[in-house]
């Protein structure tokens, strides 16, 4: 078995370790910017030695992963010395293997592994890592032996061109990351008719449930719901009454996002051609706020 080291101890070297540990992977070394982080994790795996440094990984692992901060890939491909017929694979979303420029050129072959899964603590990084999809960019033969990691973390995996990586992980951050954005925004309503932010996000997750269960069993355009999707224009209205009011920082938002929702209105079908052009007219950004 290919033995494997991680150059990284945070979080997703961590998950990853672990979970390809306990899917037949033999990982053998780490190093992390604090000793004590990658005598942490070697003490968690059998087999497993912390290192001082990169170097230490580089010389004792087949296939070495790269699971610093993005900012610093660069920097440990650039300090750390590679053979030929060694894999050097990061794990950035938004990165192409290019950064991975000074493994390749003494004849290391590189590659990208995104775990497509969002990671708030160690212990939530290792629960959920199994059943995700990974982002790989790779060429054979380690394009092979990434796509054989993903599926025994029990995950699938999307092929990826250099070309393709920073839109990809843009998708990742408006699915992700504004996701809480939104929540955030809906929370801070409730605060006007007295409710904490605590009881308002509790309210709204049966909600959120709902919504993502739709979209799995139902899919767009047909999980979509609310005003737009019925061509409900009088409560569009009273909405942006309403938040000009109480809440004008959240108007722009709310009308770009109204804006994005009519297309998916008009493919479900619920909603006309002269619907649209209604919703698209009460939801314009007045000319005044456009130009401060």
């Amino acid at each position: 078995m290919m033995k494997l080291g991680f150059i990284g101890a945070g979080t997703v070297g961590t998950a990853l370790a672990h979970r390809l540990n306990a899917g037949g992977y033999k990982v053998v070394a780490v190093s992390s910017r604090t000793k004590a982080s990658a005598e942490k994790l070697a003490q968690s795996i059998d087999g497993c030695r912390a290192y001082d440094d990169s170097q230490g990984v580089a010389d004792n692992a087949e296939l070495v992963f790269i699971t610093t901060p993005d900012a610093a890939i660069g920097q440990v491909a650039a300090q750390t010395v590679w053979h030929a017929g060694q894999s050097v694979v990061h794990c950035s979303g938004a990165d192409s293997t290019q950064v991975l420029e000074p493994a390749s050129k003494p004849g290391a072959v590189v590659g990208t592994f995104h775990p497509l899964q969002t990671f708030a603590s160690v212990r939530q990084a290792i629960e959920n890592l199994p059943g995700s999809i990974f982002g790989i960019e790779a060429e054979e033969p380690l394009l092979g032996t990434l796509k054989d990691m993903a599926i025994a973390l029990d995950g699938r995996w999307v092929e990826l061109d250099a070309s393709d990586k920073v839109l990809y992980h843009a998708s990742a951050v408006i699915a992700c990351n504004y996701l809480v954005t939104l929540v955030k925004m809906a929370t801070d309503l409730w605060q006007s008719f007295g409710i904490s932010p605590q009881e308002a996000t509790k309210s709204l997750l049966p909600l959120l449930r709902g919504t993502i269960s739709n979209i799995e069993a139902i899919g767009l355009p047909n999980c979509l719901t609310g005003p737009i999707a019925r061509g409900d224009t009088g409560t569009v209205k009273k909405h942006l009454d309403a938040l000009e009011r109480t809440a004008p920082d959240l108007l722009s938002a709310y009308r770009e996002l109204g804006r994005q929702t009519i297309p998916i209105a008009l493919a479900k079908g619920k909603i006309n051609q002269l619907q649209a052009q209604e919703l698209e007219a009460i939801l314009q950004e007045p000319v005044t706020q456009r130009n401060r």
